[in-house]
């Protein structure tokens, strides 16, 4: 597999500028997921390294080889790229056997060669290769679209927001024997998705798109602990973000003097706190941070509480996640504290509440 490059990549269709200087690195065996919200680019980004667009500006290399320049358009059927969309898009008139060797070279279609692999491969048994794609469930379905992607051994596998369609079981089932499909096939991806857990769960990087252009790349890890500003926050996961002032390592907001992580400079911030941080104790203690709950959102695995802070004028509402058994009835008061060190942006860089 490659390695695949884009640098200073820019797309305008009319007057909509729709990427603007894309950089980003995937490394040969990587999966990088690209997050984003609708209207984001993400769709055109993996559009212009397919070959179905022209960029503007910017270079596309895979493995070394410059596949998109000024004055250079490799086609689409010469970037040795397996693509796996959105619904599958299987050949209804073709058995999954067909359907996954389609894109070899004819011998091997005729043959059959290799099918077999592919289906152990992507977690289904060789029985299925005789089946027509209707007779699979919408999960199996994707696996053997993603068998056909990985036939011809392309260089790239571009993975279009495949799971979006399936039910919510299904589709951590499909994507959980995807990513170990891709890992044995030690396969360079590049994931498209506009789901949060999605991305998280699946790339060794997460890229972020936001109106056209990359704000921040990173592992999972980072970036859901330390996104880039206050927006991406709220984006990559829950977030209560509250006006506060920083001084000497803490933070004073509306739940009280929080430990701050360092490289945080004095002055007004906005206060991240994750709603897993905030615990709660049911009765109010005099000395504590009170606070009535106002409203539960039940899961099962875990809620969320809406909580009324009691203390603090004007009124604030804040949510805290807690484990489902854990949850408390609305009207209960209780005793908040945070759990860990919080993060906090300069109150200058945050604005209007917009998602990427």
């Amino acid at each position: 597999m490659a390695t695949l490059r884009v640098a200073g990549l820019a797309k305008t269709f009319g007057s909509n500028r729709v990427l603007s200087d894309v950089n980003l690195a995937v490394p040969s065996g990587g999966l990088v997921a690209i997050l984003g919200a609708s209207g984001s680019g993400k769709t055109t980004l993996l559009r212009l390294i397919c070959g179905f667009e022209r960029p503007d500006d910017g270079t596309i290399e895979l493995d070394g080889r410059v596949v998109a320049a000024r004055g250079v358009h490799v086609a689409a059927e010469h970037r040795q790229i397996g693509y796996v969309a959105q619904e599958g898009a299987l050949f209804p008139h073709l058995s999954v056997a067909d359907n996954i060797a389609f894109g070899l070279p004819r011998r091997m279609r005729r043959s059959h060669q290799g099918v077999a692999g592919l289906l152990e491969l992507v977690g289904l048994p060789a029985s299925f290769a005789g089946r027509p794609p209707q007779a699979l469930s919408g999960g199996e379905q994707q696996r053997v679209a993603l068998a056909r992607a990985l036939a011809p051994s392309p260089e790239l596998v571009l993975l279009d927001e495949p799971f979006s369609a399936l039910d919510a079981a299904l589709r951590v089932e499909t994507r959980e024997a995807v990513a170990a499909a891709l890992a044995a096939a030690k396969a360079t991806a590049l994931l498209v998705t506009h789901d949060q857990a999605e991305a998280l769960s699946m790339g060794h990087e997460v890229a972020v798109l936001r109106q056209g252009r990359l704000v921040q790349v990173a592992d999972p890890v980072t970036l859901y602990r330390h996104p880039a500003d206050a927006d991406l926050a709220r984006f990559v996961g829950e977030a209560v973000v509250l006006p506060g002032v920083a001084a000497d390592g803490h933070a004073v907001c509306a739940l009280g003097q929080l430990s701050l992580e360092s490289g945080v400079r004095e002055g007004p911030v906005d206060v991240l706190v994750r709603p897993e941080q905030i615990r709660l104790a049911p009765g109010a203690v005099a000395s504590g941070l009170r606070a009535r709950v106002c409203s539960v959102t039940f899961y099962g695995h875990d809620a969320n509480v809406g909580l009324l802070l009691s203390d603090f004028r004007p009124a604030q509402t804040i949510v805290a996640r807690v484990a489902g058994h854990a949850s408390l009835p609305p009207g209960t008061e209780v005793t908040l504290s945070v759990e860990g060190d919080v993060i906090a942006f300069p109150a200058e860089r945050s604005g209007a509440e917009e998602k990427p």
